[in-house]
């Protein structure tokens, strides 16, 4: 006989489950951090300046180390400064102990995170670090703490309360430590003079890498690829041109391969529909357009993009300055290279 099967077990909404009392906790957690970082910018003083000082002039790396938390945050900041410009890289204090610490050299600067000051693994190897002669930065909430006073520059990251209602949790502390780090990171960043283009350097394989790096000569179509017939040849030419290279488009060349026009879809369309042009007998030069846009292949891809949307056009043909044919791309390939 079958097992009778139990009814099933109401679910029991949570108390907290309310949403006017979550949205009360989230909003209060912002209020919060704002204070927070409203605190730092009140208190930035010469010491922010002296920090900045030791990382503009070091010749060397940024080495960041924080444990727990902190380290998280110092795993970010390390990451945000190599990507703005001043070369970082994390090292975890725990594993400094145990032969990470060579990784330091007497080129570095230290920047050290501690909220409160005292964490043991990070005051086993500063003496070993100022031993090395290697400049020493610290944040910390404690500016009479072991690590403050070590430090050659310290800087007071104290917040008045962490959001988390125990007053426990690493919250409004680690951010404005993050907070900080970025403030380091922008500030070192506009000295030296940073650009977008620097920035697309050290990011290839995003999208701004890509927007920023990436040209015409990169991604357009050449060679025997190149739609493109001479001048005189007659539109049944040129739709066999179009269909063979599958551009949308061709180019109409002189005996030197200087652009003269281009020949699209919609010219053809709009030839289809009159019914008196013979497409044995008509040239190509007759029905092609003449101003036709094209671009160098030196320009960014990007740029084609934009050409592209202004014109509400799909392919584009590249010539050198001297209006030689040398290429040709359309939306497709953007898309593929993942310009747009």
């Amino acid at each position: 006989m079958n097992a009778q099967l139990k009814p099933a077990t109401p679910v029991m909404m949570h108390p907290m489950l309310d949403p006017d009392r979550l949205s009360a906790s989230a909003r209060r957690v912002f209020e919060i951090e704002a204070d927070a970082i409203r605190g730092l910018s009140a208190r930035l003083d010469a010491s922010f300046f002296r920090a900045c000082a030791l990382m503009l002039d070091c010749t060397g790396r940024i080495v960041v180390s924080g444990m727990g938390k902190s380290g998280h945050i110092a795993n970010k900041i390390a990451a945000t400064l190599a990507s703005t410009g001043t070369p970082a890289f994390f090292v975890h204090p725990a594993e400094a102990s145990h032969g990470d610490l060579g990784m330091i050299t007497e080129k570095d600067v230290v920047l050290a995170l501690s909220n409160s000051g005292e964490t043991d693994e990070l005051l086993a190897i500063l003496p070993l670090i100022k031993r090395q002669g290697v400049p020493l930065v610290a944040m910390s909430g404690n500016p009479n703490s072991s690590l403050a006073r070590i430090a050659d520059v310290h800087l007071d990251v104290s917040v008045p309360v962490e959001a988390c209602p125990l007053n426990l949790a690493p919250t409004s502390s680690t951010t404005a430590t993050l907070v900080m780090g970025d403030a380091l990171a922008i500030a070192l960043l506009e000295a030296r003079g940073f650009t977008a283009d620097d920035f697309a350097r050290s990011h290839p394989a995003g999208s701004l890498g890509r927007k920023l790096l990436l040209r015409i000569s990169d991604i357009m179509h050449t060679g025997e690829q190149v739609p493109s017939i001479a001048s005189g040849s007659s539109v049944s030419d040129a739709l066999l041109e179009m269909t063979r290279k599958g551009l949308g488009l061709t180019a109409v060349v002189d005996r030197e391969h200087r652009l003269l026009g281009v020949f699209t879809d919609g010219d053809l369309r709009r030839t289809l529909d009159d019914a008196e042009v013979d497409l044995r007998g008509t040239t190509v030069d007759a029905l092609m357009t003449t101003r036709a846009k094209t671009i160098t292949p030196d320009k960014l891809a990007v740029e084609a993009a934009r050409l592209m949307e202004d014109f509400k056009i799909h392919a584009l043909l590249v010539v050198e300055t001297d209006g030689t044919l040398v290429g040709a791309l359309n939306i497709h390939d953007l898309l593929r290279a993942r310009v747009v």
